[in-house]
C-alpha cells in the first residue's frame, strides 16, 4: 500500500505562506522577563559598532525558557539568541571561541524545542523574522516586507533577507499544487499532472523575478565586508580565526567543541521541495554522475550525504520530515518518463527544469559578484594595508587566492557546490533538445545549441554565442552591468 500523501497543515505548513511561519512573526517577546534579551537585541548595532556586546553579555543574568507559552514566542526567542550569538562570536577583531552559559543555556532549550540547532539558520534570519507592513497586503510583495532583526541596520542587510522571504511567499502556492500533482499521478491522471507542472514552471519563474531583484536595494561590498562576517558558521572556518568550532559552555560541564554551518540559501525548504518533486538528484560536490544508476546499491545518489542534504538538518523539525515525507511518495518524474508520448506532459515538466535551472544560473551570478569579485577586492586591500594595522579577522578578511577555496556562509567550497547543485537540476530531463540546452556538455552535431555562459574556477564569466565570445569584465560588472 502506498503511503499517503501529506498533509502541509500537520507539519505547520500553511497554504499562504509555506515554509514561512503560519502567522507574522512576533516583533517583541510580551513578557518582561526577557527584557534584557530583548533590549540587547534592540541596540545590536550600536553594541556592535562600539565594540561592547561581548561585556554586555557576559554580565547578563541567566534566564529560564519557562515563560515561552506559544511557538510564535519560541521562534522569536530563536531569533533574539542567534542574533545576540552570533554578534558575540564575530563582533570583535577576532571571533570568540567561547559561549558564556547566558547564551548557551537558554539556547539549547529553545534549539531543543524547535529542532534546530544553536546557529543562526535560515529559518532565524528569514523565515521567522519578517513582518508584513500592512496585514491586509500580500507576503510576498516586497513592497510590503520589513526586517524585525539585523546586524547592521542597513537597508541592504534587510534587502537581502526580504528577497527570500518573498521567494517563500511566491512560493507557498506549490506545495498543495504539486502534492495535487503526486496525487494525480497515482490516479494516472496526465492532464491534472500537465497543469500542475505547468503552473509550477510559471511559480518558479515568478521566483526568478524576485531573486532578480538583489540588485536593486543591497550592495555587494556592504554584503560582503559588513553583513556576511555575522552570518558565518563555525563550521570550516580556519581561516576565518574557528580552527576547531566553539566551545558553548554550561556552567557544568567541561565544554567540547561544536561546528555547525551558518545560514545558507541551501537551507530553504521550498527550495529542496522543488528538486524532490521533480526528481533532481544531488551529489556530494566533486562526485560526478553515475553512467548507470542502481538505486538499490548502496552508492545511489540519494543514499550518499551530500552538503545539500546535510542542510536540512538545519530546517524546523516540522519541516524537515515533511520533505522527507515527500520524499517517500515523489513519482511526477516516473510518471513522465513512462509517457513519452505525451508531448505536453514532456514539455510541462522539462519547463519546470528549465527555470529552476535558470534560478541556479542568476544564484551563481549573484555569488560572483557579490562573494567572488569582492573577495579579489579584499586580498588587494589585505595586501595594501599596513602591518600596523591589521584587519579584523572574519569570513570577509579570509578571501583565498583560489576562489574554489572560498567557503560560504554554510561552510561548504561555494563555487563548486553551486555550479555541480545547477548542472544535477538538468540531468532528468526527458526530451532531447531539453538535455541539450540543460547540460553543459557538448552540443550534438548538426543540432542547434543556444549560447551558453561559462564560468570559469575564479569567477570568470565568458558569454559564448553566434557573435563570438564575450567578457564579462568585473571592472565593468559585467556584460549585463548587473
Amino acid at each position: 500500500m502506498l503511503p499517503p500523501v501529506p498533509s502541509p497543515l500537520d507539519y505547520g505548513i500553511s497554504p499562504e505562506n509555506g515554509f514561512l511561519s503560519p502567522e507574522p512573526p512576533l516583533e517583541v517577546l510580551p513578557d518582561a522577563y526577557y527584557a534584557k534579551w530583548e533590549a540587547i537585541a534592540a541596540n545590536l548595532q550600536p553594541l556592535l559598532l562600539s565594540k561592547r556586546v561581548r561585556g554586555i553579555v557576559d554580565r547578563l543574568p541567566l534566564l529560564s525558557t519557562e515563560y515561552l507559552r506559544t511557538d510564535a514566542e519560541w521562534r522569536r526567542a530563536y531569533v533574539v539568541l542567534v542574533f545576540i550569538l552570533h554578534g558575540y562570536v564575530w563582533g570583535g577583531d577576532r571571533p570568540a571561541e567561547k559561549i558564556p552559559p547566558q547564551l548557551t543555556v537558554p539556547l539549547f532549550k529553545v534549539c531543543d524545542r524547535l529542532e534546530v540547532p544553536p546557529v543562526a539558520t535560515y529559518a532565524g534570519v528569514c523565515l521567522w523574522n519578517y513582518k508584513p507592513i500592512f496585514p491586509d497586503e500580500p507576503t510576498d510583495d516586497l513592497d510590503n516586507l520589513a526586517c524585525l532583526q539585523t546586524f547592521t541596520g542597513s537597508l541592504d542587510e534587510q534587502w537581502f533577507y526580504l528577497i527570500s522571504v518573498a521567494i517563500e511567499a511566491r512560493g507557498a502556492p506549490s506545495i498543495p499544487l504539486m502534492l495535487q500533482a503526486i496525487a494525480a499521478a497515482r490516479r494516472g491522471e496526465a492532464r491534472v499532472v500537465t497543469e500542475c507542472l505547468q503552473r509550477l514552471a510559471e511559480i518558479i519563474d515568478e521566483v526568478n523575478s524576485l531573486l532578480q531583484r538583489m540588485y536593486d536595494n543591497c550592495d555587494p561590498y556592504i554584503f560582503y565586508n559588513r553583513i556576511r562576517p555575522y552570518l558565518a558558521g563555525s563550521k570550516n572556518m580556519a581561516d576565518a580565526g574557528l580552527p576547531n568550532g566553539l566551545l558553548y559552555d554550561d556552567g557544568k560541564n567541561e565544554p567540547k567543541y561544536r561546528q555547525y554551518g551558518g545560514g545558507s540559501n541551501a537551507q530553504s525548504s521550498l527550495i529542496q521541495f522543488f528538486d524532490i518533486v521533480l526528481g533532481v538528484e544531488h551529489r556530494p560536490t566533486g562526485v560526478s554522475r553515475p553512467e548507470q544508476r542502481d538505486n538499490t546499491s548502496e552508492d545511489s545518489p540519494k543514499s550518499r550525504n551530500g552538503f545539500i542534504h546535510e542542510m536540512r538538518a538545519y530546517m524546523p523539525g516540522p519541516h524537515r520530515r515533511f520533505l522527507e515525507h515527500v520524499d517517500t511518495i515523489a513519482n511526477i518524474r516516473s510518471f513522465v518518463e513512462a509517457r513519452r508520448t505525451d508531448p505536453a506532459l514532456r514539455l510541462a515538466y522539462d519547463a519546470c527544469l528549465g527555470m529552476l535551472r535558470a534560478m541556479r544560473d542568476k544564484h551563481i551570478q549573484i555569488v560572483s559578484r557579490y562573494v567572488i569579485l569582492q573577495a579579489r577586492g579584499a586580498r588587494r586591500e589585505s595586501q595594501a594595508a599596513k602591518p600596523s594595522q591589521p584587519a579584523p579577522q572574519n569570513l570577509a578578511t579570509a578571501a583565498p587566492a583560489d576562489s574554489k577555496k572560498l567557503r560560504g556562509t554554510g561552510g561548504t567550497a561555494l563555487i563548486p557546490f553551486l555550479k555541480q547543485a545547477r548542472d544535477e537540476t538538468g540531468e532528468p530531463a526527458i526530451d532531447a533538445w531539453a538535455r541539450r540546452l540543460l547540460s553543459n556538455g557538448p552540443a550534438v552535431v548538426g543540432s542547434a545549441a543556444l549560447s551558453k555562459v561559462g564560468e570559469h574556477p575564479d569567477g570568470h564569466l565568458e558569454v559564448v554565442g553566434l557573435c563570438g565570445s564575450w567578457t564579462a569584465d568585473d571592472s565593468e560588472g559585467g556584460i549585463c552591468h548587473w
